[in-house]
Order: structure tokens, then sequence, then C-alpha cells
């Protein structure tokens, strides 16, 4: 995957059946779904794949416990199949995660193992494991660190845990492999129509200034909590449908909560699910529900919300965590759909929404990065119903995500050439140099904090360490993208500018 040809694809190809606007979990799905049905499919994202909402998720592949008790069965239904299906179509980049839910009294043992027994009876046979009842002292033994005062036991129940950016990037592969051009860094500036009707693109390469006006037979859009700013874009009285809200997670070490089992703690002041999840040996906190005004690409935690999640998941403990504990906060934001008398973004719908303008613009939006892709397979669907495509069934229920077998082969070949891409970017950490080389040349990445923020995850695991090695990434990348030093510089500046939001102070 090569932006250079991607881009000389882009200025051969007269006209597209697809053009896809927004490169994250859902308009990446969708570039799998329309390419491999074979109908020639451009996508386009204004920054990097997964930049946004799609690489700060709080890792899981979830039917939705806590839809299932707003009553909201055909969300959970779905949610439940469609996990089943991503841990088997990307087992590489996922996994089962073992859930405890611990217990205050017989009384809540009975209601949320009832809960938990229904949810394994929806999953049918994409069941991940059975629920089961435990002692206090079982309960203790899968979760050495919670704080064992008052505790009646806990319920234990199985969802599924995967790396979030890390999908993104492959399912671009996965597009690209089924023929479709893919372009970060390429934002969408507006439409050009026929007889009202939107037949085109204007495009332009946010790297180098040149403009693109593309030719579309159907355009989708699904650009999330940027819905509206696309959709508007062809209707300037459209009126906003996004109500934006935000979640931070905080990464802590793994010594706060050692073992393989994550906590999940069913209901918080707001009404919140609150979640201590292993991931990549440390551990994520979270999440929050903030209602915000305007979305940003680059949100920043609210002092609130910190103290928040510290204080709850510290009822739950036996060592406090503190701030200076904190390894790395994240915050992404939710595209969740207005709907009419909600006054708190927690009570807002996560199932996804479908729109289709007066222009024949396809939006999707809201959803979650579980339902990804049945949310891919509806856009693609009406995408070719307005561009009176020929009909062509979806085959991504069971399509294989990525080649981590070529990856490997890659990576190992890199190393057989040059002994120090097996050097580790930081120490403690897996990351090796031949995989800084390896993103540049075969998957895009094209600043620094592309290499330490989604091809790797430093930045999210640890942003102190990502710090200090981005000078050193940074001299990496520019002798395989041939830059200069002056190049490096700014890299190192725009990326410490960054990575300081994801710093506690």
């Amino acid at each position: 995957m090569n932006r250079n040809f991607m881009l000389e694809q882009l200025a051969n190809i007269q006209e597209w059946d697809i053009v896809i606007i927004g490169g994250g979990a859902t308009g990446l799905g969708a570039a799998v779904d329309a390419a491999s049905r074979g109908y020639k499919t451009l996508l386009v994202e204004q920054y990097d794949f997964s930049k946004g909402t799609s690489s700060r998720s709080t890792k899981l592949v979830h039917g939705g416990v806590r839809y299932l008790a707003q009553g909201n069965i055909k969300l959970v239904r779905e949610a439940l199949r469609e996990r089943g299906r991503l841990l088997r179509n990307a087992p590489h980049l996922s996994s089962v995660q073992p859930f405890i839910v611990p217990v205050f009294s017989w009384w809540e043992k009975c209601y949320y193992a009832l809960g938990l027994f229904v949810y394994d009876i929806l999953s049918g046979k994409l069941s991940l494991g059975k629920t089961q009842v435990l002692s206090k002292k079982q309960t203790c033994a899968h979760l050495p660190a919670i704080n064992p005062a008052g505790l009646s036991g806990g319920v234990l129940y199985f969802d599924g845990q995967f790396d979030d950016s890390r999908l993104s990037t492959d399912l671009a592969v996965t597009a690209s492999i089924h023929g479709a051009v893919l372009l970060n860094y390429c934002r969408a500036s507006g439409f050009t129509k026929k007889r009202g009707r939107i037949n085109g693109v204007e495009l332009t390469d946010t790297l180098t200034n040149k403009t693109y006006s593309v030719s579309a037979k159907s355009v989708i859009n699904a650009t999330g909590v940027f819905t509206d700013s696309v959709m508007q874009m062809e209707d300037a009285e459209k009126h906003a449908i996004v109500s934006p809200s935000q979640g931070i997670h905080l990464v802590v070490p793994a010594s706060f909560f050692p073992g393989k089992d994550a906590m999940m703690i069913p209901k918080t002041e707001d009404g919140r699910v609150l979640f201590a999840v292993p991931w990549h040996e440390k551990v994520v906190l979270g999440t929050t529900d903030t209602p915000i005004e305007m979305p940003s690409i680059e949100p920043k935690p609210l002092e609130e919300e910190i103290q928040f999640i510290l204080k709850h998941i510290n009822l739950y403990c036996s060592s406090q965590i503190k701030r200076s504990d904190v390894l790395s906060v994240y915050v992404g934001l939710r595209p969740l759909v207005k709907t009419n008398g909600s006054k708190s973004t927690a009570l807002l719908s996560r199932d996804h929404t479908l729109l289709i303008s007066t222009g024949g613009l396809v939006t999707i939006t809201g959803g979650k990065w579980t339902t990804y892709r049945k949310m891919a397979e509806d856009a693609v669907d009406n995408a070719v119903f307005i561009g009176k495509l020929d009909k062509k069934f979806c085959v991504t229920r069971d399509l294989p995500i990525g080649h981590p077998r070529n990856r490997k082969l890659a990576l190992d070949r890199l190393v057989n050439l040059d002994p120090s891409m097996a050097d580790y970017i930081y120490p403690g950490y897996t990351y090796i140099k031949a995989e800084i080389v390896y993103a540049v040349r075969n998957e895009m990445a094209m600043t620094v904090e592309d290499v330490l923020a989604r091809r790797t995850r430093l930045l999210f695991l640890d942003a102190n360490a990502a710090i200090q090695v981005a000078k050193e990434v940074a001299a990496i990348m520019a002798k395989e993208m041939g830059k200069d030093v002056v190049w490096q510089k700014q890299q190192v500046i725009a990326f410490k500018e960054i990575a300081g939001q994801y710093l506690l102070s």
C-alpha cells in the first residue's frame, strides 16, 4: 500500500463507482466491502486513517451489556453476531477477553448473572464462553487487585478485545488488495452536481496542496463526528444530526490490575459502564460520557473527567491509583445521533443511522467499532442503489482481514538485511525499528505521529516514552522518505505538541 501509487491511480481513473469520505472504522469497512464486491472504489481521509475516534476506543469488541439493560435487544444481538465475525476474520488483532463484574449483594449477583446469561443466549453459535457465578474467594482470585471489603462475589462473562488502529490499517491493506484506492491526508473540499445530483468530489492533497476533481456514481459520507460538516458541504441549510460526546481513557501499568481478567463496573454516577481492561501489557481505564459543543481532531481531557475515573476506579482497588501513575490519557469522540427529548448523551442511541440526501449523498453515522462491518454493508448497499450500479452481494462476513504473514516476512527480511532493524524502538516495548520502515513503505505512514500513535501504539501506552523516541523515529523515516533535517525537526516539534496532551500534568 503505497501513497505515490495511489496518487497515480487517482489521476488515471476517470470515474469511480463509489467514493468514500472518511478513513475511520466505517469508511475503511465500506472500502473493503465495495472493493471486494468488484466496484471501482476510492476512499479519502483528511488526516491519517483512524486518526480520530477509531483509534481512541476502549479496545473492546462487545455486544453492549448496558444496551441489554436498556432493552435494546436488536442492537445487542446484531453486535454479538458482528463480534464473532470480527474475532474470526482478524484473529491476529483480536482475542477473547474474560470480564468480571464484582457484586456486593446476593440481589446484584442474581440480577447481573441473569442478564449475562441472556447475553450468552443472544450470541448463539458465536458465543465466546459461558457466564459463571463466582464466590468472593473466586472473584478475588480472578481480580487480585480488587478491594474485598463488602464484596459478595462476582459474575464472569466473555467479550472480545482488539487493537483498533492496527485493525484500521489492516482494513486499508485489505481494501487495497481488492483494488481500492485509498488516500490519507486528502481532504474532500466540495461536491460537483448535475441536475441537482452529486456526480463528483473536489479533493485536495494536504501534503502537496495539489487539487483533484473526481467523478463518482455514488458518494458515501462516513466521517463520524464530522458528519454534519460534510452534509452541510452539500447543503448549507442542512440541520445538524450529530450530538458529539467525549470519552477519556487512562492507561496505567499492569501492576495495578495483575492477571488476565478485565473488570467491568456496570453503573457509575452518570450511568456509564466503567472498565479496567488489560491491553498490550498495560491496563486501560475508562470511560466518561461528556457532551461537547464542537468536535475536534485532537480533543483534550477535562479535569473533571480525569478525577471521575480515578475516583470511581479507586473505589474498587486495594492499591490507589494516582495521577502520577498514569502513563497516557487519550480522548475519543462519539458521533451520537440526536434524539428528541434526550438531554443526556449517555441516553442517546448507539445504533447506527443511515440517511440519503436529495442530492444522493449516502451518510452513515453512529454505531460503534463492533458493528463497523454491518454499517459498511448497509452504506454500500444504499450507494449501489443510488448510483444504479450492477448489484453484487456483500462478501465481508467471512472475509479475512489483513495479511499478517506477509507483514512478518517483510519485517524479517528488513532485519536480515540490517540487523539493527531488530532493535527495540524503546526499552520494555516490543516494537522494533523495522516496523517504522515497514509502516512508511507499506502502510502509508507519513508523519512521526502516524508511526508512534497508530502503526505502533507507543503514544497511547506511554506518552513520555513516545516523546523520547520521536527524534530517532523522525530520522529513520526521513532516510526512508528522502526528507531533510528541516522536515525532521518540524516533525519532532509537531509530535511533541500533540503528545503533550497525552500526559497528565
